[in-house]
């Protein structure tokens, strides 16, 4: 994954290196331009004091051929010649490759030359001269190593810099950041952030500032609320059952009305049963379970089996266990408690009769398998209130508490259904 950081880094070495790229042909063109405009201005400035010396004197063609052969020997880019015409013509530039007299490793070498006209002895001559041009491969290659080696300085000071610069600049951003990921709601804390003068932390800060501590004001008042409901509620409900247990005690009730009082009393149980477990998915969803220590998984599903016990005798149920021995996990107590509890109860109540049950834990993986006919609905097995028991007893959340206490401790949990075998395993 790449840091912000360094996106912009990245941006400005590629665009450094496409300009760069770019402008070393402009370069070569440039230099090139240059320097055959310096070689003719130099040329043109040789040729005429040239001109005006051979004018002083009265060379005869002896002279001149002699003069010319001279400088085939000394010079051999200065040469002069008799023309065929006796009007003058004028003076003209040209470029020529030809091999170099005093580079004999090199086949061939460009030179810019300038032909003008002389009057000697009233004929007409041609006045030459020629001088090296540097080749245009030889200043690319030149220009091209000087601005790879100008651009790896660029790139090195772009990330020294570019270092310095951002681990002061951003040093505030990165300790707000760790508050963060420090901070529990609920544990009551008070986020810290760090003062700054860079105006954009400043306006983050104080909107997070004023975030949180609506989502604390909130929070807290959702926790109130749901404590206060929930021992709101359970009164009442206590209350009707003990006064539903006395009715149903009482002599001169009518069958008929012995059955009503009867069919109240499940309802009346499964309601406290979704009432608590209500509060128990609001308080793992507000982290409100925070404290953790080495718990023995093995010591959990043994408990849970000796409570369920009696539900296990009356349903004829084989239970095998196949658990690993010391193994331990951090977590809550109540929160193991419950995750175990939760899922031995939902294989018992999805087993038929006379059927099996299969709790394993082996390596990181704890699996309840248990004996059924066909597969649950996987779109709605761990939502709240879902149809995925007739149980009138059951409350319907007891999966979704399985989900939430996995999503709190980063836990997988999945379920699937092979060989006529419902299971759902967590993976710790």
């Amino acid at each position: 994954m790449t840091r912000l950081l360094t996106k912009p880094l990245k941006a400005f070495a590629i665009y450094a290196l496409i300009i760069l790229l770019v402008s070393i042909p402009v370069y070569v063109l440039v230099v090139d331009y240059i320097w055959v405009n310096e070689l003719d201005e130099n040329n043109w400035l040789t040729i005429q004091h040239t001109k005006q010396r051979l004018q002083v004197h009265d060379l005869t063609a002896d002279e001149i051929e002699r003069i010319n052969r001279l400088w085939g020997e000394l010079q051999p880019g200065l040469s002069i010649e008799k023309a065929e015409t006796k009007i003058a013509p004028a003076d003209s530039f040209y470029e020529i490759t030809r091999p170099n007299f005093y580079d004999a490793e090199d086949d061939a070498d460009r030179f810019r030359g300038l032909r003008t006209y002389v009057m000697l002895n009233g004929e007409t001559y041609w006045l030459i001269i020629e001088t090296n041009v540097e080749e245009w491969d030889e200043t690319f290659i030149a220009i091209a190593v000087v601005t790879l080696i100008f651009f790896t300085i660029l790139i090195l000071g772009f990330v020294i810099l570019n270092r310095r610069i951002t681990a002061k600049t951003w040093k505030p951003f990165y300790q707000t950041l760790q508050s963060l990921q420090s901070f529990e709601l609920s544990k009551n804390q008070k986020l810290l952030l760090p003062s700054t003068d860079i105006l954009e932390f400043q306006e983050m800060n104080k909107s997070l500032e004023q975030l949180l501590k609506n989502n604390m004001d909130t929070y807290e008042q959702q926790k109130s609320f749901t404590e206060n409901a929930s021992h709101e509620l359970q009164t009442p409900i206590a209350l009707l059952k003990s006064k539903l247990d006395i009715l149903l005690q009482h002599k001169d009730i009518s069958p008929e009305i012995s059955e009503i009082l009867a069919g109240i009393e499940p309802a009346l149980s499964r309601l406290s049963r979704i009432n608590k477990n209500l509060l128990v998915l609001a308080k793992v969803e507000n982290r409100q379970y925070s404290e953790n220590k080495p718990l023995g998984v093995q010591e959990y599903i043994l408990s849970a089996q000796s409570l369920f016990e009696d539900y296990i005798n009356d349903k004829e149920l084989d239970v095998t266990l196949a658990i690993q021995a010391n193994f331990k996990i951090m977590a809550n107590p109540f929160l193991l408690e419950t995750l175990i509890y939760n899922l031995f109860s939902n294989a018992i109540r999805h087993t038929p009769v006379s059927g099996q049950i299969h709790i394993e834990l082996k390596g990181q993986t704890l699996s309840f398998s248990n004996s059924g006919k066909a597969a649950l609905d996987i779109t709605q097995l761990f939502k709240r209130f879902s149809s995925t028991s007739k149980d009138r007893v059951s409350s319907g959340l007891g999966l979704a508490i399985i989900k939430e206490v996995a999503l709190k401790y980063n836990w997988s949990i999945e379920y699937y259904f092979r060989n006529d075998l419902h299971t759902f395993s967590v993976r710790f």
